[in-house]
């Protein structure tokens, strides 16, 4: 496979999204088109749907890619199938990434959860188990409206301030 055209495939997709991520903080979805992305990433139309078929599939990858990422910071845990609430490495990563959060709750993707993998022997632990899925559901919507009212403040508050509101909720 050629490298310099896989350098430049990547640098054309990098363009793309780093463009529509920008568009579409003061834009709706559907207010946004192929021929305005390309304009301002200075990329033919071609080189647009050579990666992606419209608009919904370049917001679709981005939704993707955000939560691979997500799943990476976990990727240990999940293996060993352990889970130790440490919140910490999401909220550094949300903060060094506030755009592209922004931007997934924006097209409200958060409705499926940035966090993919819940611990159900841990919940067994605390929760009666006829009610866990109440409780992760819960938990998850919680977990979402802490992160966009975060982002909303730009982040104002420490990864570490942030952390410690989540157990302040969670003190039995």
């Amino acid at each position: 496979m050629n490298i310099a055209n896989n350098k430049r495939k990547k640098e054309s997709q990098e363009k793309i999204e780093k463009v529509f991520v920008e568009m579409i903080q003061t834009k709706e979805l559907n207010e946004i088109t192929v021929m305005d992305i390309c304009k301002k990433a200075n990329l033919n139309r071609s080189t647009f749907y050579s990666n992606y078929l419209d608009v919904y599939d370049l917001a679709e990858k981005i939704r993707e890619k955000l939560e691979e990422d997500v799943q990476d910071l976990y990727k240990d845990e999940i293996n060993r199938q352990y889970n130790s609430n440490n919140f910490l490495k999401l909220f550094y990563h949300i903060k060094e990434n506030q755009i592209f959060y922004k931007t997934y709750f924006k097209l409200g993707f958060d409705k499926s959860s940035i966090i993919k993998y819940y611990d159900y022997n841990q919940a067994e632990e605390y929760y009666n188990s006829n009610y866990i899925d109440y409780h992760i559901t819960f938990f998850k919507a919680g977990l979402n409206a802490i992160i966009q009212k975060w982002l909303n403040n730009e982040c104002a508050e420490s990864p570490e301030e942030i952390m410690e509101i989540i157990k302040l909720e969670y003190k039995k």
